[in-house]
């Protein structure tokens, strides 16, 4: 067995397809069916069912799956390193990024990424904290950018930022939003927030539970850009960190106070897999879309009502 025929396989176990496989790896039908016959020779496996219409992987053929993309990633990050060593920073990144962050700097942080380092491959994919962790820990996501649970987590924590939950209504409501904002206010509230999936709600909940009450929103959205517009154009307010109400509050139409009795607090944070080096692409992504999370929570923060 060879990194060659570990490639191969991995190729037709996502195409399903002998033709396409071979198509993409730009090898002749009949060199890939070898290279996958030796592997199963290799292995006493059979790693694919075959049929008229392609292919489908055996039971082994799935295990092989799990512990080959593993091998490969880690391949592609002894290479990453090496290059490193000249002074290149290259390779390829999965991010994993929750909603509130991805919304409000993904696309000015992609552009820097992009300019900076030309030779980092790039994957982004938005997410619950929940699901983000789980991708960390299985190895499909390199990084993840998360609300950070109460609960210890078995991944490697980085600290970004703190954030100030907000309380806020569109412009043309009447509400008066006084400079300090009780948490219990909030009981009496027509409020559209998150869902219970969601990590932002979970934050809510136990802040909420603390004070000695249960939220009961009227209407539960987890995209967080439609909340901000229904806000905008109704009468509902919303709990939501700086950054996601900026691009309204900025375009003003919404106002906000910070919740400061007591105050509500999100923390955010990147994680890794402690199993797992981070690689200097990684970590020069992660520098960059951090540095631009931090900005955009100060320049919300100047946006609260005066």
């Amino acid at each position: 067995m060879d990194l060659k025929q570990l490639n191969y396989f991995l190729c037709l176990a996502r195409e399903g397809n002998m033709t396409r496989a071979a198509r993409q790896l730009n090898i002749v039908q009949p060199a890939l069916s070898m290279q996958i016959a030796k592997l199963e020779r290799n292995f006493g496996k059979q790693l694919f069912d075959r049929t008229a219409h392609g292919v489908s992987l055996t039971p082994a053929g799935e295990t092989l799956v799990r512990l080959a993309g593993t091998i490969a990633k880690e391949v592609d990050r002894a290479r990453e390193e090496m290059a490193r060593l000249d002074g290149r920073i290259s390779g390829r990144v999965s991010i994993g990024m929750i909603t509130s962050a991805a919304q409000s700097t993904l696309a000015a942080s992609s552009a820097t990424i992009a300019a900076r380092y030309p030779e980092i491959q790039l994957l982004i994919c938005e997410g619950y904290t929940d699901t983000l962790i789980d991708w960390v820990v299985s190895g499909e996501l390199d990084v993840a950018i998360i609300n950070m649970p109460q609960r210890k987590l078995p991944l490697t924590a980085h600290h970004i930022l703190d954030e100030e939950m907000m309380l806020a209504c569109g412009t043309r409501n009447k509400m008066p939003l006084p400079k300090t904002v009780s948490l219990k206010r909030l009981e009496s509230l027509d409020l559209i927030i998150p869902s219970r999936r969601h990590g932002l709600r979970m934050i809510l909940e136990n802040a909420a539970a603390a004070a000695g009450f249960a939220l009961k929103p009227r209407l539960e959205i987890d995209t967080l850009s439609a909340v901000c517009e229904i806000v905008a154009a109704t009468e509902l307010v919303t709990i939501l960190p700086g950054i996601a109400l900026k691009p309204l509050l900025s375009a003003g139409r919404l106002r906000a106070q910070v919740i400061s009795r007591p105050a509500i607090l999100r923390s955010v944070s990147w994680v890794t897999n402690p199993r797992r080096i981070v690689s200097g692409a990684a970590a020069a992504v992660v520098e960059i879309i951090s540095d631009d999370l931090t900005q955009a929570a100060k320049a919300a923060s100047r946006l609260v009502e005066a």
